[in-house]
């Protein structure tokens, strides 16, 4: 099969759509769509994809329309993960893919449902939303005749669950448990859990981190959580303010901020182009098989650019994250979903009709999973509008 021609030049250790190890299930690829925008095209228009619109990540939907959901968010890395790909000559499209895929797993109410789903799945296997998406990939999502889940192919699925790095050392130990979903999922389709993922998995989860932490300053200060004035302390932040502030004296706040991130996401994209060209040097990989036999990673922001991430990161965490507003909001979402998951364990049958085909006993752990599942799935206001119908308990907008 000819395989449509790349946008660019792929670098050697680049993934080629052409070398793909294909996917789980067999099918007859695309005459027009290489197998990695495929996978791309899918992830887009799945179910939990369009549900990302009403899911936020620090705020609460009620709290305004300004703030970015986990949607916009998604964009918004694969925005920055194509720009990287393309400088460095990788796959752009597996990138996409990867980035855009990144959140499926979280749950409604950021990373407050995600702790409280946690603890109340301890007994029975816990909850994470790495491997939630995973299982969403591979499971929930239903809508092709021939198989559960979306069937993308072994790269992008080995991206998804290794874009943080391996889950296993090469010597076959485990220094902290693999969430039960990827566990059960590599038993029938390897994803080598002991190797680095791609370089394109790699530049996703920094795009993420370069996303994340600029537009919180910006959420951040369009919800009054700290000022301009109070950024001027930090490591490349202030200075960034600074100049903006000389080069254009009088300039309105809320081009100021946008002005400071745009810029402040410009000087990360750069610092790590400019590290991971480096490591490529130096490691001088091949093929995407010579990265994923590499020690260490080979995408990276300079130790001088960590220790500016740092900075930001603790400050977004005291101002931010441990504001008094957002944990109020965190203490109603942990409510919800609490009395969600007891209300509906207690009596399955509240739960649609299609989702009570997968349950178990009331003591099979599948039935707790599913449960997990059909909540972890819900979107902020659905979440809302389901906890008032099952429960009888307003819990929202004050």
């Amino acid at each position: 099969m000819k395989l449509p021609a790349q946008p660019h030049t792929l670098a050697p250790f680049a993934t080629r759509p052409d070398r793909t190890r294909g996917r789980l299930h067999a099918e007859t690829e695309s005459p027009t769509r290489t197998p990695f925008q495929r996978d791309r095209d899918r992830i887009v228009h799945a179910a939990a994809f369009r549900r990302l619109m009403h899911k936020t990540q620090v705020f609460v939907a009620h709290e305004g329309d300004h703030f970015r959901t986990r949607l916009t968010h998604s964009l918004e890395v694969a925005q920055i993960a194509r720009s990287i790909s393309r400088e460095l000559g990788l796959n752009e499209d597996l990138a996409e893919a990867l980035a855009l895929a990144h959140d499926l797993g979280h749950t409604p109410f950021g990373h407050a449902g995600e702790d409280a789903l946690n603890e109340l799945m301890a007994e029975h296997g816990g909850f994470d939303h790495n491997a939630q998406t995973l299982r969403i990939l591979t499971r929930v999502e239903r809508k092709y005749a021939s198989f559960d889940g979306l069937n993308l192919t072994w790269e992008t699925l080995e991206g998804v669950v290794k874009h943080n790095g391996p889950l296993i050392n090469r010597d076959g130990t485990i220094t902290k448990p693999i969430p039960e979903p990827i566990t059960d999922y590599v038993r029938e389709h390897d994803l080598e859990l002991d190797t680095y993922p791609g370089v394109e998995a790699q530049v996703a989860a920094l795009a993420d981190d370069i996303a994340y932490n600029n537009h919180d300053i910006d959420d951040g200060l369009r919800a009054g959580l700290f000022g301009v004035e109070d950024l001027i302390g930090l490591p490349l932040v202030g200075p960034t303010v600074r100049v903006v502030s000389e080069a254009h004296p009088g300039l309105e706040p809320p081009r100021l901020i946008h002005e400071t991130v745009r810029r402040l996401i410009n000087y990360m994209v750069n610092d790590l182009i400019g590290e991971t060209t480096a490591r490529l040097r130096k490691a001088d990989p091949r093929s995407a098989e010579d990265v994923r036999g590499l020690n260490a990673p080979v995408v990276a922001f300079s130790d001088e650019m960590v220790a500016h991430d740092q900075a930001l990161r603790k400050f977004l965490g005291e101002r931010m994250y441990r504001h008094e507003m957002v944990q109020r909001m965190t203490s109603k979402a942990e409510s919800v979903v609490g009395d969600l998951f007891r209300t509906v364990t207690e009596d399955p049958n509240l739960l649609p009709p299609e989702w009570r085909t997968e349950m178990g006993d009331s003591d099979d752990p599948r039935t707790f999973r599913v449960i997990a599942d059909y909540i972890a799935g819900m979107t902020d206001r659905f979440a809302l509008r389901e906890h008032d119908r099952l429960c009888g308990l307003r819990v929202g907008a004050p």
